[in-house]
């Protein structure tokens, strides 16, 4: 069977996402020139010529910063645009947003996550295993983790978290191992420094950070939990996940937990 171009157009014209392209399209949207876009970002003509051409490398920050800026002062720019700007222009992730930035950026649909998964436990965190997020299950399965509003400080600073993790002693060895392994894996080793010392306060943290094992957590894990008041036990399969949202991609993880 031979597939044919609808209505008989030719894709041939058709182009990639690049940032020259999706730079050209915001700046002919707003009806400005090149020269009052360059002179406004504090940059040349031909250097925005080149760059919607393509016939230069990657801009820096300061300059896809500068353009924004300007772009965005004529017209709003979309979280989404935004986003694809940086993310064609090949820019590493700065500093992490602050848990504040992420629980502003959690949607409706976001939250929804959270209530279609009652009974069972839903949570979102950020990399740092702050909880931005949580439905009412997991909240009774993890008692006092709002108050602490870390996972980590609360596995290692709550001393509820023994009585409810079964495993305790071998699961918090294991999430530090995790820890390492995420650490490297987010290239930003210096935005984990705060909550090392944090944790830093905690013998068993120290012990278990000293030993130094790394590993790299799985999509799925087992989870072996305890009701603190009647001792009835659980076992629990833990699903994680990252959110892309245009929004902090990638800052976002639902964690939902399922009855084995």
């Amino acid at each position: 069977m031979v597939a044919h171009a609808a209505c008989g157009r030719d894709s041939r014209g058709l182009e990639a996402p690049t940032f020259g392209n999706l730079l050209r399209r915001l700046r002919d949207d707003r009806g400005v020139s090149r020269e009052r876009l360059a002179f406004n970002a504090g940059v040349s003509a031909s250097y925005i010529t080149h760059l919607e051409k393509g016939d230069r490398g990657n801009p820096t920050r300061e300059v896809v910063e500068a353009l924004t800026r300007y772009l965005d002062r004529l017209d709003t720019l979309t979280v989404a645009d935004r986003r694809q700007l940086s993310d064609l222009a090949g820019l590493p992730e700065g500093d992490f947003p602050t848990v504040d930035e992420l629980r502003a950026a959690i949607t409706p649909e976001m939250r929804q996550v959270l209530d279609m998964h009652r009974p069972n436990l839903a949570a979102l965190m950020d990399l740092r295993s702050n909880v931005l997020a949580c439905n009412d299950s997991w909240e009774d399965a993890f008692p006092g983790v709002l108050e602490d509003g870390n996972m980590l400080r609360w596995i290692f600073g709550n001393e509820l978290a023994t009585r409810v993790m079964v495993n305790w002693e071998s699961d918090m060895r294991q999430v530090v191992r995790w820890m390492r392994g995420l650490i490297g894996r987010s290239g930003n080793v210096a935005g984990f420094a705060d909550l090392i010392s944090e944790l830093g306060q905690f013998p068993n943290f120290r012990q278990a950070w000293s030993e130094g094992g790394v590993e790299f957590a799985p999509h799925v894990w087992t989870l072996h939990l305890r009701n603190p008041v009647t001792g009835l036990r659980r076992k629990i399969y833990a699903q994680t996940g990252r959110m892309d949202g245009a929004a902090y991609p990638g800052h976002v993880l639902a964690i939902l937990g399922l009855p084995a």
